[in-house]
């Protein structure tokens, strides 16, 4: 058993990393955004798709996103997605189109959008852990198989370590950036 690769731990630790950041840029901030309707999901033909498979999503103003529905008979299914996403947001369909306003966000609001970009970011944190525990597993698999000395393991235990800390201050900052983004008035 050889030791972890570094490059192997950090690749899946940017990848927490991503997931994380992509999950906030779907918080809305008060600013439209085509990314705030990426995490709805609508049931279509069957399935659950999300609704960038079912239509074209377009930010026309800076308070409202026009949603252009491919197909007329989905329409219902996507205006109900969008109000059942828990993202507060009431579309109104005119033809093939959902128009949905974004309302002005309430101090109570943007706080429990922190409360959730809070949640989000224990995820993060949670799965670069995971990564570390991965990691250091596999140092004390390569020592007691002997492919490598008690020192190297110390040595590389403190890299992975050091990694791992890195990309939990990246998760830090970035809730830090979405959170004062989210309290701006």
């Amino acid at each position: 058993m050889a030791a972890p690769d570094a490059s192997d731990l950090k690749r899946r630790m940017e990848g927490a990393l991503e997931a994380f950041r992509k999950e906030l840029s779907g918080l809305r901030t008060g600013r439209a955004s085509a990314s705030l309707l990426e995490p709805v999901t609508i049931e279509a033909y069957g399935a659950k798709m999300h609704l960038k498979e079912v239509g074209t999503v377009s930010v026309p103003e800076p308070r409202l996103i026009v949603v252009q529905v491919w197909d007329r008979g989905m329409v219902k299914a996507v205006e109900k997605g969008i109000r059942d996403s828990g993202l507060g947001l009431n579309p109104q369909t005119e033809g093939q189109s959902i128009r949905v306003p974004l309302p002005d966000l309430t101090q109570e609001r943007r706080k429990e959008l922190a409360k959730v970009a809070h949640k989000y970011a224990e995820q993060a944190r949670v799965a670069v852990r995971n990564v570390r525990r991965d990691g250091m597993d596999g140092l004390k698999k390569a020592e007691k198989a002997g492919d490598i000395s008690q020192d190297e393991h110390k040595g590389l235990g403190e890299k992975v370590q050091a990694l791992t800390d890195q990309y939990i201050k990246l998760v830090d900052d970035a809730l830090a950036a979405k959170e004062k983004d989210i309290m701006q008035v």
